[in-house]
């Protein structure tokens, strides 16, 4: 059973990957950048799904500024 964004709370950065369509060097430079929002747990670096959904509604307002 495939699970959407609002079922997973918390993806791995590798998942997030796959989620935004990006690289992996591309989604960690979001994360360093403060675009893309983290949590940690342990040592793992987790992203929200919410963070998720915040980051594809920034995108879709920097669309429709321009």
């Amino acid at each position: 059973m495939t699970k959407t964004v609002e079922e997973v709370r918390l993806y791995r950065v590798t998942d997030a990957v796959a989620l935004l369509g990006q690289s992996r060097s591309a989604v960690y430079e979001l994360i360093r950048s403060g675009r893309l929002r983290t949590v940690k747990e342990g040592r793992t670096r987790l992203v929200p799904s919410t963070a998720i959904q915040e980051y594809i509604a920034l995108l879709e307002r920097e669309a429709g500024a321009r």
